[in-house]
Parts: structure tokens; C-alpha cells; sequence
């Protein structure tokens, strides 16, 4: 990362600096967001969920592993009545499969603040391989930020619920997950 005139910046940490041991989300800190086209895919209906956990192992050299725990429960989209209906079984099956997990494999600094992510994503119990970039922020040995959207379809994990052809293409998944070392 460069500042104005050009020249890298030397007081931010690289990634490599994060502190190995374990570290857990800060979930006031941390949000994962969706965003889906409906109506034809003239509108988009965005949302939040609320209660994220998550927990992660830091390897020396900056390699990582981990998981976040989302409850399917907490999604809220500004609309109650469209919130029952994705938490029902037509899409999230929240009473059944109250949780969505990510359980990154490897999480590995590529340079200049990005880290490829690798892991597998269980929804509705329908787990799949899912890969993406991240942007990686190191405010200190004691406190990372990562940042990452990703494009996922929801038909992989059995939500195939689409009235009148509705809903128009991939869900987009915008994570920012700030991570703090317990040691």
C-alpha cells in the first residue's frame, strides 16, 4: 500500500504480522450481508443477518484457518413478513438448519492486503467448496479485518424456490469479519 506521494507505506502491519494463536470474531465488529435481484430482477432485496460467530487459528507466516457461524434465524431484510418466508423451509430452513457455516481450510496472504480463501459452506445441511479473495486488513498484531464478496448460487444448497421465475441470478455474499487475538 502506497500514501500520497507514492512511497510504501511502513507503519501498516503486512499480514504476516498477525500474531499466530487463536483468534475470535468481534462480531460488533463484523457483518455478512446478501443481496439478491427479484421481480424480474428489477428490484434487489438486501439483507443482514445479526448474529454471526466465528474463530480462527493463525499459523507463523500468516496462514490461517477458521469458521464463521451464521444463525439463519437473524436474517433481516426491513420486511417481516419476507423475513418469515426466507427463514421457512422454501428457503433457509431455519428450524431445521438453524445455523450456516463457512469453515475455511486455508486462508493464505497473496500480497498486497489479499488473502485467498478456500474453505466449504454448509447451508440447509448441502455443504460445497467455495473459494474466493479477500482484502486483509492488519490494524495490529492484535486485530485483523477481513473483507470479501462473493457470488453464490443458491439452487447448489437446495433453495429452489423461484415463484413465477422471480428471482434472477446468484446471491451475492459480502462479508467484513474483524478477527481479535486471545492468544
Amino acid at each position: 500500500m502506497s500514501n500520497p506521494t507514492g512511497t510504501p507505506n511502513t507503519d501498516r502491519p503486512a499480514a504476516t504480522d498477525a500474531a499466530a494463536g487463536h483468534w475470535v470474531l468481534d462480531p460488533a465488529q463484523s457483518s455478512v450481508r446478501i443481496a439478491s435481484k427479484t421481480m424480474w430482477g428489477l428490484v434487489t432485496v438486501k439483507g443482514e443477518f445479526a448474529d454471526v460467530t466465528g474463530q480462527g487459528e493463525v499459523l507463523p507466516g500468516g496462514t490461517a484457518s477458521g469458521s464463521l457461524t451464521v444463525r439463519a434465524a437473524s436474517i433481516d431484510t426491513g420486511n417481516a413478513k419476507r423475513d418469515t418466508h426466507l427463514r421457512s423451509a422454501d428457503f433457509f430452513g431455519a428450524d431445521e438448519h438453524p445455523d450456516l457455516v463457512f469453515t475455511a481450510r486455508s486462508v493464505t496472504p497473496s500480497g498486497n492486503g489479499t488473502a485467498e480463501v478456500a474453505g466449504e459452506l454448509t447451508v440447509r445441511g448441502v455443504s460445497r467448496p467455495v473459494a474466493f479473495a479477500a482484502r486483509l486488513t492488519v490494524s495490529s498484531a492484535q486485530d485483523v479485518t477481513l473483507e470479501a464478496e462473493t457470488a453464490l448460487d443458491r439452487a447448489e444448497f437446495g433453495m429452489t424456490w423461484n415463484q413465477l421465475g422471480m428471482i434472477k441470478g446468484a446471491t451475492t455474499v459480502t462479508i467484513a469479519a474483524r478477527f481479535r487475538h486471545e492468544g
